[in-house]
């Protein structure tokens, strides 16, 4: 495989670029290597700057969940266009979104449209400390929330990947407002909630985490979560960043059937363009100015491209549940063809794998957490990374990510990434 083009822009952007990268776990630094600069994509498939093919694994990190490309939003994104790229001032069409959205999701009364999941996630935890004047936040250890100070401790994912326990910038006090419990650990939580009795805002969890790999909430743990914060009078964040419109209509709630007091999203309500949104339930948005006292704002916020390319998608979700139904039969199909695989190769592994969600780890043990993720054999999963590279197959370049899958993957695509699997278990 010739990445003769790949390999002279990642030295160029290097000169111009901090890593040769906007985005850390890009520099394939975790799994060695250079990194492929993607030229387009469509459906299924990702094309390099020297016009390789593989089959996508990443979906931009979830959004593209019927396929790159997918034409009824290209289309409309075209249409749209021609009007212009931004206005600074409110459109029909954000109003039209939040329609939807508290249509499909349960316990949004309130949606406030901004320009990232990280801002969505930090705006959020700012609306729980105004709503209930306290301070202090719960997080769990390798679930990121996005790049804001308060998530970067033990925040998994991009920070896992490059190692980096304590992130310079992030300063003492922020550090002591964010305490952090291992994911699946209620008891832990409950240790904290008794040693900062009365100073707890919010507590934030991806209800199935894509940060360390895919990692299930054990039976209950999400249940007791939900009741701690009833108690204390906590509010309960739902990052679905991540989980949102792709394990149901309604999300991580739908599926779980846990209401959330908020919920943010990311990238997926834009249909992959850069955009996020923070809602809930009323009497806790009510505080967001200009109703209420709680400050933010965005200039971009509901972008109209970025607003019609999410509610076409999001619509034709809505109007076409089957799709979801058609992707996680899929996703069922591939991980049965990779656990055969696996269980012949005599290597050790877990899958995980929840809806359109998949995970594999080199382990000999249940991955339910950042460190039994952590303590898998991470060096075999960067010779399996560039093994099914090699072969056509592009996976997330982290042993911390979860794979996404789209629905524009053929049964020839996935029985191909299982021949794959097996040639390459074989060659590491």
């Amino acid at each position: 495989m010739n990445i003769e083009t790949s390999k002279q822009l990642f030295e160029r952007a290097q000169q111009s670029i901090p890593g040769g990268v906007n985005s850390p776990v890009r520099a394939f630094k975790s799994v060695g290597g250079t990194p492929l600069f993607i030229k387009k994509a469509k459906g299924a498939y990702l094309y390099d700057v020297d016009d390789n093919k593989y089959i996508d694994y990443i979906a931009s990190w979830g959004p593209m969940i019927l396929g790159h490309a997918y034409e009824p939003v290209i289309k409309a994104i075209k249409e749209y266009v021609e009007y212009s790229t931004s206005y600074g001032a409110p459109t029909e069409l954000e109003i039209k979104m939040a329609e939807l959205i508290k249509s499909m999701v349960p316990n949004v009364d309130l949606i406030r449209m901004v320009s990232s999941g990280t801002e969505a996630c930090m705006s959020a935890i700012r609306v729980a400390r105004g709503y209930t004047g306290k301070n202090k936040i719960i997080k769990f250890e390798g679930c990121y929330h996005g790049h804001a100070d308060s998530f970067l401790v033990k925040a998994g994912s991009g920070v896992a990947t490059f190692n980096i326990q304590t992130v310079p910038g992030v300063t003492a006090g922020v550090s002591n407002d964010t305490l952090t419990c291992a994911y699946n650990d209620l008891a832990a939580v409950e240790k904290l909630i008794a040693e900062n009795k009365n100073e707890i805002a919010a507590i934030i969890i991806e209800p199935v985490a894509g940060n360390m790999g895919c990692i299930l909430p054990k039976p209950g743990f999400l249940e007791g979560l939900r009741k701690i914060c009833d108690d204390e009078k906590i509010v309960f964040i739902f990052d679905e960043v991540m989980n949102g419109f792709r394990l149901a209509l309604g999300g991580a709630q739908e599926k779980l059937k846990i209401d959330a007091d908020l919920v943010t999203y990311g990238k997926v309500i834009g249909a992959g363009m850069p955009v996020g949104a923070f809602g809930g339930k009323k009497h806790i948005m009510e505080v967001v100015a200009p109703l209420g006292n709680v400050y933010q704002a965005g200039t971009l916020s509901g972008n109209p491209i970025a607003m019609i390319a999410g509610y076409t998608l999001l619509s034709i979700l809505k109007e076409q549940p089957q799709l979801l139904k058609e992707l996680n039969d899929k996703t069922i199909y591939l991980k049965n063809g990779l656990n055969e695989v696996f269980k012949s190769s005599g290597k050790p592994y877990v899958i995980n794998h929840f809806g359109s969600m998949l995970s594999i780890h080199f382990s000999d043990h249940e991955v339910t957490d950042f460190t039994t993720a952590a303590s898998a054999n991470n060096d075999l999963f960067k010779k399996y990374f560039h093994a099914m590279l090699k072969r056509g197959v592009y996976l997330p370049p982290s042993a911390f990510e979860s794979w996404f899958l789209n629905n524009a993957l053929s049964k020839e695509d996935l029985d191909y990434t299982i021949t794959a699997t097996k040639e390459s278990l074989k060659e590491i």
